[in-house]
């Protein structure tokens, strides 16, 4: 949207927050991790918030300006789900390269890669972990948005309105 392009990449967690608080350890290299984290960040977090709080938010990391009950709000809510929702994102390519080359997997010495079923039931972990999160913020946000974050109810037009679930069954093909 066009409020969320004049903001510069803006992230609402750091690299130390996913070896801390995920199985990723801290070899795992920052580059790889930093689209994920982005990628679930404007996917996800903005689709939970919606637009004009999620500006909102990183107006205010920008700035350094972010106190208060908006500060509770990313440290208790947000941050907790995007590092659920970026594991989930980067875990099918934390072994994988893209370069000139053509696209190749790394296998340390002395390694042995995940099958895909594998790598499917830790994204399945990591989904039900964000999900676990992203419904807390999304009945704090229920509960205490009137009063807090009025943001939370003036997107219009091209913005992205906050969902009120996050609830992903999945498929079952017969």
């Amino acid at each position: 949207t066009k409020k969320e392009k004049v903001m510069a990449k803006v992230l609402f967690i750091q690299k130390k927050d996913i070896s801390t608080f995920t199985a990723a350890n801290g070899n795992v290299d920052t580059s790889k991790l930093l689209p994920y984290v982005d990628m679930a960040q404007s996917i996800e977090v903005q689709r939970l918030l919606g637009t004009d709080l999620y500006v909102k938010l990183k107006a205010d990391i920008t700035a350094n300006t972010l106190t208060g009950d908006y500060l509770e709000l990313v440290d208790t809510y947000v941050k907790p789900c995007l590092i659920h929702y970026s594991m989930m994102y980067a875990l099918p390519y934390l072994s994988v390269t893209i370069g000139n080359g053509g696209v190749y997997r790394n296998a340390p010495d002395n390694s042995i890669a995940l099958s895909k079923e594998e790598v499917d039931y830790l994204v399945e972990k990591e989904r039900d972990a964000a999900q676990y999160f992203a419904n807390r913020m999304i009945d704090y946000l229920n509960f205490n948005a009137a009063s807090k974050f009025s943001e939370y109810y003036t997107n219009s037009n091209e913005d992205i309105s906050p969902d009120s679930t996050d609830q992903f069954g999945g498929w079952v093909l017969n």
